[in-house]
């Protein structure tokens, strides 16, 4: 049976040899029930005397993606009933004055969850920056700490888009015990955390992962190997058909901005998959956009939710 909101393709012109109909991994769908979900428990510890979740999140200068990201998580926490803090730093502001901000939320115990926004301005430690975020607030899961629990299968915060990942195959109900998932990318953001939560042993999970990147010389036969491919390397429409097996399961997580003189902003969206081609091959697909972007603010507010009922 269909679920509500799924998008299907009837009668795609394609050779026989290619899967259709092919269903879509609808982002903007899933975090909404995510985000509805949410705003009842929140409403819920509201009527029960309980603080609300508070989210602060640290700006630093004007890059015009950084607003953008920014403004998606502010709005979303006004949707759910989350309160929420947006703090603005200049440009030039020093790391010095950045950890001060920081070890003032720190000991705000109003404050449940802390993002910083990436990238960080030229002189400033991004490690240092995260490190000094509390483990008990690190809503991004990029702490030590957090990257160490979710390895040893311990209770933790995970980095936010592998997470949206997972609440995205979870809501579709994508079967992945003993599957192969082939993750290509391997940053410490996405690629090497959701292999990391892909193996582990509950559900989503109890795959077996095989982690891809720029040296591994035969990745086309791996991925022809995958009933579940992430890709996760920032380079627009590298995944192509003749890499993807049929009825595989395709995330993608690419989004760059491709110069178009057809579209009126002069750039088009791509993902890091061919999705025109690719796409009639799978089971699921994910859109880029509308697929994992809304998924990692969703999870967001999941972590952030998590911690403040962690102080019950």
């Amino acid at each position: 049976m269909m679920r509500k909101g799924e998008n299907i393709i009837f009668g795609c012109h394609f050779p026989r040899l290619y899967l259709c109909p092919m269903k879509l991994l609808d982002g903007k769908l899933v975090s909404q029930a995510v985000k509805d979900r949410l705003k009842t428990q929140t409403d819920e510890r509201m009527l029960q005397g309980k603080k609300v979740p508070h989210l602060a999140a640290i700006l630093i200068g004007n890059n015009g993606a950084s607003e953008t990201y920014v403004a998606s998580k502010v709005k979303s926490c006004s949707e759910i009933g989350f309160k929420s803090t947006l703090i603005r730093l200049d440009a030039d502001v020093t790391e010095q004055e950045l950890l001060f901000k920081l070890n003032e939320l720190n000991e705000d115990f109003d404050v449940d969850g802390i993002l910083v926004q990436l990238p960080l301005p030229k002189g400033i430690s991004e490690q240092k920056i995260i490190e000094t975020i509390l483990p008990s607030k690190d809503v991004d899961g990029f702490h030590p700490e957090s990257v160490g629990r979710m390895v040893q299968g311990l209770p933790a915060f995970y980095p936010a888009t592998p997470y949206g990942i997972l609440l995205l195959l979870e809501h579709y109900g994508i079967e992945t015990k003993g599957k192969h998932a082939v993750v290509i990318g391997r940053s410490n953001i996405v690629g090497r955390p959701i292999s990391i939560m892909l193996n582990k042993n509950e559900y989503p999970g109890n795959c077996t992962v095989t982690v891809c990147h720029s040296h591994t010389p035969n990745l086309k036969e791996i991925c022809l190997q995958g009933d579940i491919i992430i890709a996760a390397l920032g380079r627009p429409e590298f995944l192509k058909a003749d890499m993807v097996k049929h009825g595989a399961v395709v995330v993608d997580v690419g989004i760059t901005r491709v110069a178009d003189d057809s579209k009126k902003s002069g750039f088009a969206i791509k993902g890091d998959v061919d999705f025109e081609n690719v796409a009639p091959l799978c089971s699921y697909i994910t859109p880029v956009p509308g697929g994992v972007g809304p998924m990692t603010i969703a999870a967001l507010m999941m972590n952030t939710f998590k911690a403040c009922a962690a102080k019950d």
